[in-house]
């Protein structure tokens, strides 16, 4: 059973930059295609980034140029750099984990299995 913690969430002012983190344990990190949602009060939990076994990514429309995932498969870690945040990005932002094969980039909920958490982004206007 793999279990996802997410960290680096926070308040920040418009224009600035968060980086959030997954730790992945009890399974190895590049045995999934890994991505990133996010729920806002009173709206359904969206798509914001995705990166599959073999590093390929896939965004939002709303988070190209802004957001940035990444992973580092030694540290077990997967990164989500937002920069130039407004106030629209504010939600809980979740960390999931897709049973896929190398190159396929999960973009559904239902792909993915496993979730962390969440930690909370603030942006203030």
């Amino acid at each position: 059973q793999v279990q996802l913690v997410e960290s680096g969430g926070g308040l920040v002012q418009a224009g600035g930059s968060l980086r959030l983190s997954c730790a992945v344990s009890g399974r190895t990190v590049n045995t999934y295609g890994m991505g990133w949602f996010r729920q806002a009060p009173g709206k359904e939990r969206e798509f914001v980034s995705a990166i599959s076994r073999g590093g390929s990514t896939n965004y939002a429309d709303s988070m190209k140029g802004r957001f940035t995932i990444s992973r580092d498969n030694a540290k077990n870690t997967v990164y989500l750099q937002m920069n130039s945040l407004n106030a629209e990005d504010t939600a809980v932002y979740y960390c999931a984990a897709a049973v896929t094969t190398y190159n396929r980039i999960p973009t559904t909920s239902s792909e993915f299995g496993s979730w962390g958490q969440g930690t909370q982004v603030t942006v203030s206007s």
